[in-house]
């Protein structure tokens, strides 16, 4: 498989010998407005259960009972985050992160000093609009129909003098390849299509109805386009993957030697498959279980993606405190808070989140908590470094 590459200190990438940029603000507003990428060089916290949720989430299996424990691997793991680069898949143009993690001895988690280091924020542009195809867009006899407002914001002006106002332009992809389309103001009602070039480009990436394509316009005066597959039963991944067993497998015996040796070993983040980071800044980690208590019935607030790759925050309340998986990873702090929603479409979302995911609205317990969230075992078993 072949794959366009980004270091996050600089954005050059190998693709079949030849050297190209990987724009690093398109592979932001891909990955989507939630996306914050630790950096490289600064202690994180490693969750091996998150991992196995995005085998799950790419492969559509449920981890299968027989795989077996690996007991020198705990729930959280500690690790010298060494490198972060972003990558695209060449075929499916699937954003992904790659990660170089090394596990800290235990001495080196007492000496452990944590700078108010949260990651990367997602580097999301200003200009640019994010559009889910219709049936109609993904016709190979019509074109793209563009909302009037984003093409006012995000393309360049038409000459309106014209009859009808038409323009060509190049938008180039994560790939570095550039695409030509022809922009045109015309019909009744009047609206801004992109007719020729448009089906040749749905036909490359073979987009269908239901997935999202999204166009930049950065402060060089230069257009990107990018896409985001829809959901489907199946994500074709990175050239990192196997059989769903095998990967589940895979994953924990590497991170548990790792964890056994303090060694290296790598993972593979996809944004847009994963349920949620399993790679986090350790400040953040810190800060959200040692400084922060919560407790049943009380209020919170919580971000999420919505269709159009904008921001929404939606309220609910915490319904108990507790281990998702006690048999496999007691002590986790993985999803370890149930949570009702307010809303009808409750549904969509998690019913249990971890803890630095969510805001509550107040910072101590309404009344006195039955299931205060305390810290059993905080990294490995003797070897705590902050107070719980």
């Amino acid at each position: 498989m072949k794959l366009s590459t980004s270091g996050l200190g600089h954005q050059v990438s190998q693709v079949e010998g030849e050297k190209k940029c990987l724009n690093s603000e398109l592979w932001h507003a891909c990955a989507g407005p939630l996306v914050c990428l630790p950096t490289a060089g600064s202690r994180v916290v490693y969750f091996p259960q998150g991992h196995s949720e995005q085998v799950v989430a790419t492969t559509n299996r449920d981890v299968d009972s027989q795989i077996p424990n690996y007991p020198n691997l705990p729930p959280q793991l500690i690790c010298q985050l060494h490198n972060v680069t972003m990558h695209a898949d060449v075929e499916t143009d699937e954003v992904y992160a790659q990660m170089t993690l090394q596990p800290l001895s235990p001495q080196e988690q007492k000496e452990i000093y944590l700078p108010a280091d949260f990651g990367v924020p997602s580097r999301q542009p200003t200009n640019y609009f994010c559009k889910t195809l219709t049936a109609s867009d993904t016709s190979t006899h019509g074109g793209f129909s563009v909302p009037r407002r984003a093409a006012e914001k995000v393309f360049p002006p038409l000459d309106y003098s014209q009859q009808p106002p038409a323009q060509e332009l190049l938008a180039r992809d994560l790939h570095d390849v550039e695409w030509k389309f022809r922009h045109i103001f015309r019909g009744q009602p009047k609206r801004h299509l992109l007719t020729t070039g448009w089906s040749v480009f749905v036909s490359a990436k073979r987009l269908v109805a239901g997935d999202s394509v999204l166009f930049i316009w950065n402060e060089k005066n230069q257009l990107f386009l990018g896409i985001r597959r829809a959901t489907r039963s199946q994500t074709v991944m990175p050239s990192s993957v196997l059989s769903s067993d095998s990967m589940h497998i895979g994953l924990l015996a590497a991170a548990a030697h790792a964890a056994s040796t303090n060694s290296c070993f790598t993972v593979f983040y996809n944004p847009r498959a994963s349920p949620s980071e399993f790679v986090i800044p350790l400040s953040k980690y810190v800060k959200a279980v040692h400084h922060t208590r919560v407790s049943v019935g009380m209020r919170f607030r919580m971000l999420f993606e919505t269709e159009e790759s904008s921001v929404r925050r939606y309220m609910g309340t915490i319904t108990g405190i507790s281990d998702l998986d006690p048999v496999r990873w007691a002590n986790s702090h993985w999803r370890s808070v149930k949570v009702g929603w307010d809303e009808s479409t409750a549904g969509e979302r998690q019913l249990r989140v971890s803890l630095w995911e969510i805001e509550p609205l107040t910072t101590f317990p309404m009344y006195p908590s039955l299931f205060p969230l305390r810290l059993k075992r905080p990294w490995h078993a003797g070897t705590s470094s902050f107070p719980g």
